[in-house]
């Protein structure tokens, strides 16, 4: 099994989902056991078992779901498929249904039902928090500490208020800065425009409406025949003719 199944150590197995085809004489009585052992060899996990009485047919296919109900992967010995009587199994499958209990080991997470705090023994960390409650004077200079370790809860915080005070401050001068230059340019702009010469005229400009009618109309609606395509279309016609009954002269 740990081929088959992922080792992780919250997970548990819902269902298998196995198939199959029987190999047998129509007559014959076959038993095909699908099981998995416990893993301290003391039963089975499950084992599901399919009956081929008599009449039932070589190559006959069967598909199954097994419920399990969430067992741990650590219960799971040998899987096997076992065949008593005269036949065989061929085509086999068999896929293990599971998930993963992420809090399976309570500590793996703070968010965890059961979770608790880890104590923190190390000599470091116990001179540290011995100069936090002021039972101890740990200079700045000490190798160990950075200037951040050194730092207490409130300094901290009050630090990392001043700065974001300062990035507020930078961000709104910049913001300040550059709007003055964008009411900058559009004063700029409209004293050009105001200063043009072809303003006046231009806004003294009317332009007329009402409806455009178009001014081209045909006195009638028939186009009499063109004469000079008449007499091109005959005399292409005459020619025509002519070539065609110059193919039919003889002794030329």
């Amino acid at each position: 099994m740990p081929d088959v199944l992922p080792d992780a150590s919250g997970l548990e197995v819902d269902s298998v989902l196995y198939s199959y085809r029987i190999q047998k004489e129509t007559g014959d009585w076959v038993t095909v056991f699908v099981q998995n052992s416990l893993a301290d060899g003391s039963g089975y996990v499950f084992r599901e078992r399919d009956d081929w009485k008599p009449g039932s047919i070589s190559g006959t296919q069967i598909v199954k779901i097994v419920p399990l109900g969430r067992i741990h992967r650590d219960a799971f010995g040998d899987g096997s498929i076992e065949v008593v009587g005269p036949g065989s199994t061929y085509d086999e499958s068999v896929i293990y249904s599971y998930r993963v209990d992420p809090c399976y080991d309570p500590q793996a997470s703070p968010n965890c039902p059961g979770f608790t705090i880890p104590e923190i023994n190390t000599p470091e960390y116990e001179a540290y928090y011995a100069w936090l409650n002021g039972d101890a004077d740990i200079s700045i200079s000490d190798p160990r500490y950075s200037k951040e370790d050194l730092e207490s809860e409130s300094e901290r915080e009050t630090r990392e208020a001043e700065e974001d005070e300062d990035r507020k401050a930078r961000l709104e001068s910049a913001l300040f800065e550059a709007g003055r230059v964008e009411l900058f340019a559009r004063a700029l702009a409209l004293d050009a425009a105001a200063s043009s010469p072809n303003i006046s005229s231009y806004y003294a400009t009317n332009i007329p409406g009402g409806e455009y009618r178009d001014a081209t109309v045909l006195k009638d609606s028939t186009i009499p025949n063109s004469r000079r395509g008449l007499r091109n279309g005959l005399a292409q016609q005459l020619l025509h003719q002519r070539m065609v009954d110059s193919q039919y002269r003889t002794g030329e």
